[in-house]
């Protein structure tokens, strides 16, 4: 995908916090609210890498910045919202992406296992969208809140995925009920969809070796971390002001083979 520039979709320096971001689909996402004016925050919990992404795009001319946070922790969720809200007041925006995605036969299904993906991929969201709409309601001046969940709530991808589908699909009850909850304040709750995506994150998965319809290849081929981005960018940007409780699969056509 080209360099998005700023255009109808563009923003004006406001600070939108990507979750994840430090590589993979998160990195992506960033680089294109990035080139579309955006003020991002780069929210990680390897600090490092963080810093390097922010880096990276300060180079190219954008504006960025870097916090280190653990979305399984509650703690370190409040903590670095209010680090965030001290340097750039209450973000108009986020995008909660960060997530995990190994495998585990059902059969072979621990508790253990369900609240170690849970705690990130469903409580951690529901963590940072309460303290963004904290601030976004103080603030006054509506936002924008992006969940990134999966094509796997479309239909089945791979064996494996009971754990994280169902810590995916969490992300559309918590976007209904707080779509509802957060319309009078002119804030939107969207979600996106994505397909495949060869990121580290997928590539490095645990678990059984993937089998399901996910392996088919898209008609369109498959997707990469920036398409994902260009339909954060869309829920995110002034243009999409009267969407809210919505989806969006971006997934390169799988889901009409």
């Amino acid at each position: 995908m080209p360099a998005v520039g700023k255009g109808a979709y563009g923003f004006n320096g406001e600070v939108i916090v990507v979750t994840g971001a430090a590589m993979g689909i998160g990195a992506g996402i960033a680089e294109v609210l990035a080139e579309a004016g955006a003020t991002v925050v780069i929210a990680d919990r390897d600090g490092a890498k963080a810093s390097d992404v922010a880096q990276l795009l300060r180079q190219a001319g954008h504006a960025a910045d870097h916090i280190e946070v653990d979305v399984s922790q509650e703690a370190s969720i409040v903590s670095a919202w209010a680090e965030l809200v001290k340097r750039h007041g209450a973000p108009w925006g986020l995008v909660n992406n960060a997530g995990i995605q190994d495998r585990q036969l059902l059969l072979d299904g621990t508790a253990e296992e369900w609240d170690r993906i849970n705690a990130v991929n469903s409580r951690g969201v529901f963590l940072l969208t309460r303290e963004a709409a904290r601030g976004m309601v103080a603030a006054g001046k509506g936002g924008r809140i992006v969940h990134v969940a999966s094509a796997a709530l479309i239909g089945a991808l791979t064996q494996g995925h009971a754990v994280y589908a169902s810590s995916k699909a969490a992300l559309l009850g918590l976007m209904r009920a707080a779509a509802l909850e957060l319309v009078e304040h002119g804030i939107t709750v969207n979600t996106v969809l994505p397909g495949g995506v060869a990121t580290p994150g997928a590539i490095g998965a645990t678990g059984p070796v993937p089998e399901g319809p996910g392996r088919r290849v898209p008609p369109l081929g498959m997707c990469s971390a920036r398409d994902i981005g260009a339909g954060v960018l869309f829920l995110a940007s002034p243009m999409a002001r009267s969407v809210t409780n919505q989806t969006l699969a971006v997934d390169g056509g799988w889901s009409v083979t």
